[in-house]
């Protein structure tokens, strides 16, 4: 009998046990995600209450990535006598780019003010070369003072000109990337800026960049998320306009979306990603393309349209950024001092065919010069992004529990731990080497092929032999430059040749 009542008991124990495991697994299937989706909005509205979700927001806690790509012309004198450019790609030359907000002000309609700054280190080891590589691109600031003066009186243009040649500025230049990058001295920027002041944006030295390290994008005003979590991080103004006047229609002069780093959570197959970019003076959007995973974790990709930079003949709702050329061509000189400025895809990624045709060299492809953002659709994770005229890559790798929690299980462990005294007598072995491109094979062969057509069928054999050993040597210090190239020290106990090859390994797959 005892034995019975013990089964009875235990079968209605069990019976209970389980009928409650089903009220909570059917309470939890309805209940749990709502519980989910609250937390995510509370730690995704900006608000200074939420310490770390703000914080990271304020102070972004990951580095980006700047990848900067140089075309290396390599046939400048030919191009002056009517040749087609033959150009050569060098880099990445990659910058670790450091951003944080300042002047930060919330205003009563749930929006914030802010100016987000910006820094940028060059990492040699995430690079393929260095600052000191030689390039030679076109004369921006003869070419475009040359533009910008088309409408001067003659007498003008003529001192202008004068000017260019007792300067020895031509329409080519042959610096190294640091300078091209970051500024170099010019007694042509010293004189147009002394008698043709406000000319140039610059006042010291002139790059690429110049203005850009230490400097801000202009006042964001963006909406908080704290009334409406649809509306988090969407722009409200831009140095309190609520649209530019660089265009000549009032779609195109719109400022729309986010300021292009988050967007608000819970996004479909359906939603778009606009955002406004103060470098390109317009609002843009990308819409979504498929599903996939970025390092084990559930992304969105969304892409370019097709329609980004067509012309206003090929889609009309962009007939407000003419005065166009072809599609893949977006003209911004009404918003960079009426210079002769472009934006487009890297190597004419998507362009009207015909401009592919008129320089030597480009070979688009979509994975590598397509604009895409991978991001997960319920928190705004942005996983990589690459922003197509100087391919910024981000990542963003953050924590779920962080995001959603603001937990976290590990704690760290302090010590003590002394370490034999290292000796010394480091050297360092110095050695010149080329550096060599993935497409040298390519650039090789047409380089040389260029050089050789020349040549007259009338040499003797030491002439040819001579022209061939000055055509390769000239080639390969075109198409893989040589570097000065110190070795490192090996000061690390730890670092064997095995741990460096893995860590090598890493560092090319995230390159990638």
């Amino acid at each position: 009998t005892r034995m019975a009542v013990s089964k009875s008991t235990l079968s209605i124990v069990l019976i209970v046990l389980g009928g409650l495991s089903v009220l909570f697994g059917t309470v939890l299937v309805f209940v749990g995600p709502i519980i989910i989706d609250d937390q995510i909005v509370k730690n995704v509205e900006i608000n200074p209450n939420n310490g770390l979700s703000y914080t990271m927001w304020k102070d972004i806690p990951v580095p980006f990535f700047m990848s900067v790509y140089f075309f290396h012309i390599v046939n400048p004198d030919e191009i002056l006598k009517g040749e087609k450019p033959t150009v050569v790609q060098r880099g990445p030359y990659v910058y670790r780019e450091k951003r944080w907000k300042d002047n930060i002000t919330f205003h009563d309609n749930h929006t914030v003010s802010y100016k987000e700054y910006r820094q940028y280190f060059f990492e040699e080891s995430m690079s393929v070369g260095n600052e000191s590589d030689l390039v030679t691109i076109p004369n921006m600031l003869v070419l475009g003072a040359s533009v910008m003066m088309e409408n001067m009186p003659f007498p003008v243009r003529l001192l202008l000109s004068a000017t260019f040649k007792s300067f020895e500025e031509g329409p080519f230049l042959t610096k190294p990337v640091g300078e091209l990058m970051w500024g170099y001295d010019s007694k042509l920027v010293d004189f147009l800026n002394k008698y043709f002041p406000g000319m140039l944006p610059t006042s010291g030295k002139f790059g690429l960049f110049a203005e850009f390290n230490n400097s801000n994008a202009g006042q964001f005003t963006v909406f908080t998320g704290q009334d409406d979590i649809r509306k988090v991080h969407m722009v409200d103004s831009w140095n309190g306009l609520k649209s530019v006047n660089y265009w000549r229609s009032e779609q195109c002069n719109m400022i729309n979306g986010t300021a292009g780093q988050m967007w608000p959570p819970f996004m479909t197959k359906e939603s778009t990603m606009p955002f406004y970019s103060p470098d390109a003076c317009r609002s843009m959007e990308l819409v979504y393309q498929r599903p996939g995973m970025s390092r084990g974790i559930p992304v969105y990709r969304f892409v370019a349209p097709k329609t980004l930079f067509a012309n206003g003949a090929d889609y009309p709702p962009n007939e407000g950024f003419c005065p166009c050329r072809q599609s893949g061509l977006l003209s911004v000189r009404t918003c960079r001092h009426n210079s002769p400025v472009f934006i487009s895809h890297p190597h004419f990624f998507e362009a009207d065919p015909v401009l592919l045709d008129t320089v030597n060299g480009l070979r688009p492809n979509e994975d590598e010069h397509g604009l895409f953002i991978d991001i997960h659709p319920i928190p705004h994770i942005l996983m990589n992004i690459f922003w197509t005229w100087f391919f910024l890559t981000a990542f963003l790798l953050l924590m779920f529990r962080f995001l959603i929690l603001h937990s976290s299980d590990h704690m760290p462990v302090l010590f003590t731990m002394p370490f034999p005294q290292l000796s010394s007598s480091i050297t360092r072995t110095v050695q010149l080497t080329h550096s060599f491109s993935s497409h040298f094979c390519d650039d090789f062969s047409n380089t040389f092929n260029m050089m050789c057509l020349s040549s007259s069928p009338d040499l003797d054999a030491d002439q040819h032999l001579s022209l061939l050993n000055t055509a390769c040597s000239e080639v390969l210090n075109t198409t893989a430059p040589l570097k000065l190239k110190k070795s490192k020290p090996k000061t690390k106990s730890w670092l064997y040749d095995n741990i460096r090859s893995l860590r090598q390994a890493c560092r090319r797959a995230e390159r990638k």
